[in-house]
């Protein structure tokens, strides 16, 4: 008891900022911590539900590791990685003393798919703190996935947090958005149809391209054959009968 109390002492708690910070799937984002002109001793990364590891070597193997003196790096973002994190800082300031800052982000994820028609439009494990999943056209959301619920269409599957919407078409198209529990937006989903890319259709373009790359030099060839031979028949004819 001791011990703590005099922790306590040395570590002043100097408040909370909330940040909003956005980025796309498969790509990086930065959670910085405004701290660069101050000596760091120690930075620890938590979501709601656990500590997270963040590489502070030069070569790091993991996607979360820190950049300059206490920033966060996310690298190879995926749909799990959305929702809140608190970022704790330590630093020491004029009175040597350690201070403590507690930055708070709020993680938001863009995603572009493409799919075509009869193609299973798969979304990835839905971060922890989903809540509702809807899909927006215009301004019309529809409910598909609600936590306690479960699926609320038809085509659609989960298969432990993954959601499935089984024989794309084109009335799947739109805006799917992930929710947490107070409606903020973890994961934004653009899904479009991809163009003339139908699996029904029967494409057999490339027997016919093989059938004219072989018939077509040998018409050519006849047909100059055939003006060679007229051009020479034309020319005899015009001769005079002694030369004939």
């Amino acid at each position: 008891m001791m011990n703590l109390l005099l922790l306590l002492c040395f570590i002043s708690y100097s408040g909370s900022s909330t940040k909003a910070v956005s980025g796309i799937k498969g790509g990086n984002v930065t959670l910085s911590c405004g701290s660069e002109d101050r000596e760091i001793v120690e930075i620890r990364l938590y979501s709601r539900s656990e500590i997270i590891r963040v590489c502070e070597k030069k070569n790091c193997s993991g996607r979360v590791f820190k950049e300059g003196s206490c920033d966060v790096v996310i690298k190879d973002l995926i749909y799990s990685d959305a929702g809140k994190y608190f970022l704790r800082v330590y630093y020491n300031n004029n009175q040597t003393e350690v201070e403590r800052q507690i930055l708070e982000y709020h993680l938001h994820i863009h995603v572009n798919l493409t799919v075509r028609k009869g193609e299973e439009l798969v979304f990835d494990d839905l971060p922890r703190e989903a809540d509702t999943v809807e899909r927006c056209k215009g301004t019309v959301c529809t409910e598909i996935w609600r936590r306690g619920r479960g699926l609320l269409n038809e085509r659609l599957t989960d298969s432990n947090g993954r959601l499935v919407i089984r024989e794309f078409n084109s009335s799947d198209a739109g805006i799917y958005r992930v929710l947490n529990s107070i409606g903020g937006e973890l994961v934004t989903t653009n899904v479009t149809e991809s163009e003339g890319n139908d699996l029904n259709r029967t494409d057999d373009t490339e027997p016919h391209s093989a059938w004219v790359w072989i018939v077509a030099p040998l018409a050519l060839m006849a047909l100059i054959i055939l003006i060679k031979i007229t051009r020479q028949h034309l020319n005899r004819n015009k001769q005079p009968d002694s030369m004939k």
